[in-house]
C-alpha cells in the first residue's frame, strides 16, 4: 500500500517501526490495567520491574520515536498486568476472512484458487490489480499470463521494474531477507513469531544454512513451517491458448 518493495531499506525501517509501536502500545495498556487490577503474580523481581523491557533484553535496540524511558518508569511504579503481550500468529484462516495475507508474510502467489466448503474462489492480489488498472495494463491476457506463471509477474512484458520488484512472491524473495526482517522485529516480540520459510526445491545444505543463520540472528523460532513446491503442477485448462502461426506443410518427399 505504501509502494515499497520487500527488498528495500524503507521496508526494513517500516517493519521495525510497526512492531515497535505494537509492543509499546500493548505494554502501555497492560501498565494501565495494572493500576486498577494489580500486577501479575511474579512481576516483582522480573526485568520489567526494574524498567528493563523487551528491547533492553535484546541489547538496547529501541525505536527513538517512542518514549521508552518514561514508560519504563511507569511500569516500575505500577507494574504490568500481563507477563507476555505480543505473539505473531499464523492467522491462516482469519486473514483470509478479512481479505488479507497471512501474518507478516509476502504473498505466496499473486493469483490462486481458495478451496472452501462453499466452493472454489479465485483470490488475486488486490493491490496488484489496482496498480495494473492505473497503468492501463489489466486485461484478460495479463490475467491468463499470471495464471500460467503460477501467480508470478516477473515474466510480464511491458511491466515497469518497480511493479515487478514490489510484487515479488515469497518464492522470489531471498530467505535471508525474510529472516533478517524477522530478527529486526524480534526485540518487540516477547513471545515468538510464526516464521515460515519458502524454498521451492529444498536440499539438506540449504535448509541447514537457513536454520543456522536464523539461530545466529537470535530468533526463538527459526522456522515454523517450511513451504515447498509440489513436484508436479496442475494443468491450467482455463488459460486460453495464444494463437500460433500456421506451420509450414510437411515435405512428403523426405518425410521431414
Amino acid at each position: 500500500m505504501m509502494k515499497l518493495s520487500w527488498l528495500s531499506k524503507e521496508a526494513e525501517e517500516l517493519n521495525r517501526r510497526i512492531f515497535a509501536h505494537i509492543y509499546y502500545a500493548a505494554i502501555e495498556e497492560s501498565c494501565e490495567l495494572a493500576k486498577g487490577r494489580g500486577a501479575y503474580e511474579t512481576f516483582h523481581g522480573s526485568p520489567a520491574s526494574f524498567g528493563r523491557l523487551q528491547p533492553d533484553l535484546w541489547g538496547g535496540v529501541s525505536s527513538s520515536e517512542l518514549d521508552w524511558m518514561t514508560l519504563g518508569i511507569k511500569i516500575s511504579l505500577n507494574g504490568l498486568r500481563n507477563s507476555l503481550s505480543v505473539a505473531l500468529m499464523p492467522t491462516a484462516s482469519t486473514s483470509q476472512i478479512l481479505g488479507n495475507n497471512e501474518c507478516f508474510e509476502p504473498f505466496t502467489s499473486n493469483l490462486y484458487v481458495r478451496h472452501v466448503l462453499a466452493g472454489d474462489f479465485i483470490i488475486i492480489n488486490k493491490y496488484l490489480v489496482d496498480d495494473l488498472v492505473a497503468l492501463g495494463l489489466w486485461n484478460s491476457d495479463i490475467r491468463n499470463q499470471i495464471i500460467a506463471d503460477n501467480g508470478s509477474v516477473q515474466g510480464l512484458a511491458g511491466l515497469p521494474s518497480e511493479i515487478r520488484e514490489r510484487y515479488r512472491t515469497a518464492w522470489e524473495i531471498p530467505m535471508k531477507t525474510i529472516i533478517n526482517m524477522s530478527a529486526d522485529r524480534a526485540p518487540y516480540v516477547c513471545q515468538s513469531q510464526s516464521l515460515n520459510l519458502f524454498v521451492a526445491d529444498p536440499t539438506y545444505a540449504r535448509i541447514s544454512s537457513m536454520h543456522v543463520y536464523a539461530w545466529k540472528k537470535g530468533l526463538k523460532t527459526g522456522c515454523y513451517y517450511l513451504r515447498t513446491k509440489a513436484v508436479a503442477a496442475a494443468q491450467k485448462f482455463t488459460v486460453e491458448p495464444t494463437a500460433q502461426p500456421a506451420a509450414a506443410p510437411d515435405c512428403l518427399m523426405c518425410s521431414a
